[in-house]
């Protein structure tokens, strides 16, 4: 199979429309990457050429928000935020270059591991009960390593990053107003590494992550209107519905 098979117009048009609904989703609970990596799988894209175009469609939208709370941005555990944000991008290129010599047989082996991980993420970080204040540290050595851990897989496949930020952040001692805003920087940091070596790897579907992009962007500003409108806890049910039907069907198929 092509890496990158040419798209019909009403297939670009379903893939704007898959933009659109991840855009809201990440807005509003997040994990939109259970909608559009299906998506472009199911528009004929190998899993890696799926993985590395939702990676770079969703990119804007992702700087959008991380820009939106820079202020808030810190660092924790005896680490800067500056060293934080320098490992990430360090862990995001790994993983990126890691991707890039995983073929895509292997890759698409891997794939029903990784998103049943990245599921039980989700749903460990969407219903366990969220700390109001900091609570225990973390030595610094322990959090370079986590982060870096996360970093790497961050670039290799993404899914739950979010989440194992906001656990290790808090963990470390973060409050979780800050903790939101910095893990939202340091998936862009791991992401835009990411992105900049994918878009040179010949396996990008360009028509495919122009209308994720568009879809994500008015996505989210559509997001941003419903947020005080639907309950959150019924999205991230829905996201979880969405990664456990992935995982059985990669499983399967």
């Amino acid at each position: 199979m092509s890496p990158v098979p040419p798209l019909e117009l009403h297939t670009v048009l379903l893939i704007a429309a898959a933009g659109l609904f991840a855009g809201v989703q990440n807005a509003l609970a997040g994990g939109g990457s259970f909608i559009t990596f299906p998506t472009l799988l199911l528009a004929g894209l190998n899993p890696v050429a799926a993985n590395m175009t939702s990676t770079i469609a969703m990119f804007p939208s992702q700087t959008t928000s991380a820009i939106a709370g820079r202020k808030l941005v810190g660092g924790v555990g005896g680490l800067s935020f500056q060293q934080l944000f320098a490992i990430s991008v360090g862990g995001g290129v790994i993983g990126a270059i890691l991707l890039m010599v995983t073929p895509p047989l292997f890759f698409s082996k891997l794939v029903p591991w990784l998103v049943l991980f990245a599921t039980s993420v989700f749903a460990w970080g969407s219903f366990r009960s969220q700390p109001l204040h900091a609570v225990a540290g973390m030595p610094t050595g322990a959090l370079v390593a986590v982060q870096s851990c996360i970093a790497v897989y961050g670039g290799y496949f993404g899914g739950g990053i979010g989440f194992l930020m906001l656990a290790a952040l808090t963990i470390a001692g973060q409050q979780i107003r800050m903790a939101t805003a910095t893990k939202n920087m340091l998936a862009m940091a791991m992401n835009a590494s990411a992105a900049a070596i994918f878009a040179f790897s010949g396996m990008i579907s360009w028509p495919a992550a122009l209308a994720l992009c568009a879809g994500g962007i008015a996505g989210g500003l559509c997001g941003s209107w419903l947020i005080h409108r639907m309950p959150e806890r019924l999205m991230r049910g829905f996201v979880v519905a969405v990664g456990a039907a992935l995982t059985a069907w990669m499983f399967i198929r």
